[in-house]
């Protein structure tokens, strides 16, 4: 398929894949996945999400990059272009819409989250953590995002980081940024698992994460490594139909979704074996997301010899993994409106960013002016739930189930089975066909699952 606008390249297969990988790896890969795991099964639950990934995620995953390669453009116009030829109903452009306007809501909130992890670079190279303890680190996190200002510098600093990189096109911003940060990100992540294994406790923290411990298994796990699965592999919110836009036709999508996907769990996995022995080392009690991240960890930080260095290197490991996020999340939308407008991509990057900074001012308030503005409670639902809540919980269990629900069921029942084949080039393939078959029926069906686990039980 061509069309009339497609200027943007990736140079190389690496510098996509990269690229890629860097936006499918976030803050959920290091401070969600190890512990869902630990507290699931260990093995069992690894066992279960690959199992599940594998049939629901990936197949996603190599329709939403593969509708990007057709389309050429930002997800609304290559959307636009691929109902318009396939004579499809207008209703599939949500597709495009709902991945450009969950991109921008998640950037406005994510944006303040990374802030935070640059933040805490800064007190662990300083010794901040120094002789920490539990109520000294909890008070040190409450004072720190109960200062409106503070959270405003640092989720300035950070959007400013991430609309330079997106300012210098793919070639000069992205594919620049992601050479560098991603190997760095490895590096990091790489040195501190090995350094874990000569701590006292890596021995529990192995058996708490990959012990097979199938009692542990309900139906609630289940749903779990499906939905870890899901969002984990950045998919739903335009990036990686926008990176596939960039991708050249003798680049094979379905082995660089399966490289992604491998990448994405492996960075996880050894997110796990670098944070957890550090944990039970110390007798810490063993959590997730911003309690084990910016309150438990600065604990052992502040506790080992070597806590400035290896806390300084962690801080900028969270940082680079939100970072390249966060450029996939610009990027979409960046395109979109280059796609139609005469203005430099430089003054787009910075105008989006700046809205973007604008609408996070919500979520920097949400913990502390408005932590007692509850947005929803006067409709009756989602009573408890502050801003930055009903945003998190709009784009995670209602835009982007939605989108991905509806990439399975466009790639598998409105593009005919010859013309998904050519766009792969894949033939009749065994792969092939175990793929098209899950597209089709257990992809959804696990979309689904999420959904109503997520909202309706």
């Amino acid at each position: 398929m061509t069309t009339p606008f497609a200027p943007r390249h990736w140079s190389s297969r690496f510098t996509f894949l990269m690229a890629a990988v860097g936006s499918a790896v976030g803050l959920g890969n290091i401070w969600r996945f190890p512990y869902l795991a630990g507290e699931n099964g260990g093995g069992a639950f690894i066992l279960i999400y690959a199992a599940t990934t594998l049939v629901i995620a990936l197949p996603i995953l190599i329709s939403e990059i593969m509708l990007g390669r057709m389309g050429k453009q930002s997800p609304i116009n290559a959307m636009k272009a691929l109902v318009r030829e396939n004579r499809a109903a207008r209703f599939w452009l949500l597709i495009g819409w709902g991945g450009i306007v969950g991109a921008f809501i998640v950037l406005s909130y994510y944006s303040v989250i990374g802030g935070w992890a640059l933040k805490y670079i800064e007190l662990a190279v300083t010794g901040a953590f120094a002789g920490e303890t539990e109520a000294a680190a909890a008070e040190h996190f409450s004072r720190f995002v109960g200062d409106p200002g503070s959270l405003i510098l640092w989720q300035t600093a950070f959007l400013a980081l991430t609309v330079i990189i997106v300012a210098g096109g793919v070639t000069s911003g992205i594919e620049r940024a992601v050479v560098m940060l991603m190997p760095l990100l490895f590096i990091l992540l790489a040195a501190m698992a090995a350094y874990a294994t000569t701590m006292d406790g890596f021995g529990e923290a192995m058996h708490f994460m990959f012990a097979f411990d199938f009692s542990e298994v309900t139906p609630d796990t289940v749903l779990a490594a499906i939905g870890q699965g899901f969002f984990s592999v950045s998919i739903a919110l335009g990036a990686m139909m926008t990176y596939g836009a960039y991708l050249d036709e003798d680049v094979s999508i379905g082995q660089s979704a399966v490289f992604i996907a491998v990448l994405d769990t492996v960075v996880a996995l050894l997110a796990g074996v670098a944070i957890f022995p550090l944990v039970f080392s110390y007798g810490l009690e063993p959590s997730s997301g911003p309690g084990l991240t910016f309150i438990t960890l600065p604990i052992a930080f502040g506790t080992i010899g070597s806590g400035i260095l290896i806390g300084g290197a962690f801080f900028v490991l969270l940082s680079v993994a939100a970072v390249t996020s966060a450029i996939s999340l610009l990027e979409p939308i960046v395109a979109w409106v280059e796609e139609g407008v005469s203005i430099s991509r430089k003054w787009l990057a910075l105008i989006i960013g700046a809205l973007a900074w604008v609408a996070g001012l919500g979520t920097v308030l949400s913990f502390n002016l408005w932590s007692d503005f509850h947005p929803m409670a006067r409709f009756g639902f989602m009573e408890k739930m502050t801003l930055f809540d009903v945003l998190d919980f709009t784009t995670a269990n209602l835009i982007m189930p939605t989108v991905g629900l509806m990439i399975a069921l466009f790639a598998g029942w409105v593009l005919s089975r010859p013309q998904v084949a050519e766009a792969l080039h894949a033939g009749d393939k065994p792969w092939f066909r175990l793929w098209h078959f899950a597209l089709r029926y257990i992809a959804p069906f696990g979309v689904i699952s999420i959904f109503v686990a997520n909202v309706l039980m």
